[in-house]
C-alpha cells in the first residue's frame, strides 16, 4: 500500500466514526501523508454573541483536520495539547478552510500546524496541535 493509499484509508475509516464533524457539515477536501484540508460553512447556529463564528467552533474545525493529518499513517494517534491564535472573525455563511501540516514526528510524537482560512483567504486562526501515537491502528493492513 502506496503512503497515499493508506492515508485514504485511514481518512476513510476515521470519518465513518467522526460524527461531530459530520454533524457540523465539515468535509474532506484533501488527506496526504501527515497533511489534511478540511471545509466548514459556518451557519447561523455557529455564531455567538458578537455575531461571529463561536472561537469553539473554529477550534474544532482546525482540530479534526490535525486529526486527520496526524492519523494519516494508520497508527492511532490523539492529541497531547493544542493552542490557537484567533487573527479575524469568521462570518455566517463564510466557507472555512483548514489546512494541516505536518511539522515534526518523532517516535510517537508530532507536531503539526495548521491554518485556518476563509473563503477570500482570509487568515482566521492559526493552530498548534501536538500529537501522540497510541496503540492500534486505524484499519487492519
Amino acid at each position: 500500500m502506496t503512503g497515499q493509499e493508506r492515508a485514504g484509508a485511514s481518512a476513510q475509516a476515521m470519518w465513518e466514526s467522526d460524527r461531530a464533524s459530520q454533524f457540523l457539515g465539515m468535509q474532506i477536501s484533501e488527506v496526504r501523508e501527515g497533511q489534511a484540508t478540511l471545509t466548514m460553512t459556518v451557519r447561523p447556529e455557529f455564531c455567538n454573541g458578537h455575531g461571529i463564528c463561536h472561537g469553539g467552533l473554529t477550534f474544532t474545525l482546525a482540530d479534526s483536520a490535525f486529526a486527520f493529518a496526524c492519523n494519516s499513517r494508520n497508527q492511532a494517534t490523539v492529541a497531547q495539547h493544542n493552542q490557537i491564535s484567533f487573527l479575524a472573525p469568521g462570518r455566517e455563511g463564510d466557507v472555512l478552510t483548514a489546512h494541516a501540516r505536518e511539522v515534526s514526528l518523532t517516535g510517537r510524537s508530532g507536531l503539526y500546524d495548521v491554518t485556518v482560512t476563509n473563503q477570500d483567504a482570509v487568515v482566521i486562526a492559526e493552530f498548534r496541535g501536538a500529537s501522540r501515537a497510541i496503540r492500534g491502528q486505524l484499519f487492519e493492513e
